[in-house]
């Protein structure tokens, strides 16, 4: 039977819609195709967040935040403008009577208070702590997620509030969880004469092999046209493209020291990103691997060694020392490789 006449078009009709057939198949094509670019690009600059309430709770039974601590130490918030025009949500926890301060940076879906595992690591290390909300998330503000292009502005705002309120000589850190360490390194591209170290926890290398991995692990989409696809509609929804968040063309002009720490069993963003950063400028830099961990899990998974390594990476590179009253926290199982500088 013909297709068109189980409608009961008459025969003039029928000859019309048989000539228009290809135009209407290819306007269906199209359709599907500008579909899938909109879901995607949605997807990327709108992955939903976490609860902070959740945050919060998850962290506490896990004992990664320690609530009796975080209650008592002095810790204070600020706003701080962003250049792309919205407020950037800060605490300040003065964890020590040291000028040195450490800025710490979550991953995408969570807000500062992932970052509150790391505060009594960099308390004990003689550090004051700055944590914050990065766009669209938390407190700050911001309509989308741009995986660093428009964060690195963010975190330039805060160093150069955080960094005006030190004295001469103190240190200034900036460490990185996920996107969090992905924005730390494109910023540290921009400018790196403002802080004085980076460590960066699980970053990708670039986000256009990152979306490409993960459409491939996570989504019946098997092929690289959906990435660039994703890169037209982000460009003209969001302003960028893909290739310009970038952090490996940003490593190659930090000067500073830079710790990258990856697990090997992160199969969100694979460790061979870490290395690729590693690889494209070694000079004065260090990667560690942990075994154990999924993706951001390396600290969860053996916080001691974690610490141990973050020791081992501010004294061999000469940026800091213990204080005097270090207490080494209760000791885990080693399990970690490592590949030197």
């Amino acid at each position: 039977m013909d297709f068109f006449n189980i409608f009961n078009y008459d025969e003039h009709e029928v000859m019309n819609l048989k000539k228009k057939w290809p135009l209407l198949a290819s306007v269906a094509t199209s359709a599907s195709i500008a579909a899938l670019g909109y879901t995607i690009s949605n997807r990327v600059m709108y992955m939903k967040q976490k609860d902070e309430q959740f945050i919060w709770d998850r962290e506490v039974q896990s004992k990664r935040l320690n609530e009796d601590w975080f209650t008592h130490v002095a810790k204070e918030s600020f706003i701080v403008q962003s250049l792309n025009g919205y407020p950037i949500t800060c605490h300040k926890i003065q964890s020590t009577t040291s000028p040195n301060t450490i800025i710490i940076l979550h991953g995408v879906t969570e807000t500062h208070i992932n970052s509150l595992k790391y505060a009594q690591v960099f308390a004990r290390l003689g550090y004051n702590i700055i944590v914050y909300d990065q766009r669209r998330h938390g407190k700050t503000g911001g309509k989308t997620t741009s995986y660093g292009f428009y964060e690195k502005y963010d975190l330039q705002a805060v160093v150069e509030a955080v960094r005006s309120q030190m004295t001469h000589g103190a240190l200034l850190g900036i460490q990185g969880e996920s996107m969090g360490a992905a924005t730390t390194l494109q910023y540290g591209g921009l400018d790196d004469t403002l802080f004085d170290f980076i460590i960066a926890d699980c970053a990708f290398s670039t986000f256009e092999k990152q979306l490409h991995h993960v459409l491939m692990r996570d989504t019946p989409i098997k092929t690289a046209y959906a990435v660039k696809l994703a890169d037209f509609f982000i460009q003209k929804r969001d302003g960028y493209t893909l290739r310009e968040v970038a952090p490996i063309e940003a490593v190659q002009k930090i000067s500073k020291p830079i710790l990258y720490i990856h697990s090997l069993e992160d199969t969100y963003i694979p460790h061979t990103m870490s290395e690729a950063l590693h690889a494209a400028k070694p000079e004065n830099t260090r990667l560690v691997l942990f075994e154990k961990g999924e993706h951001a899990q390396s600290f969860n998974e053996q916080p001691f060694d974690y610490e141990k390594e973050i020791i081992k990476f501010l004294v061999d590179f000469h940026i800091s020392y213990l204080p005097q009253d270090y207490q080494f926290p209760q000791k885990k199982h080693r399990t970690h490789i490592i590949q030197p500088a």
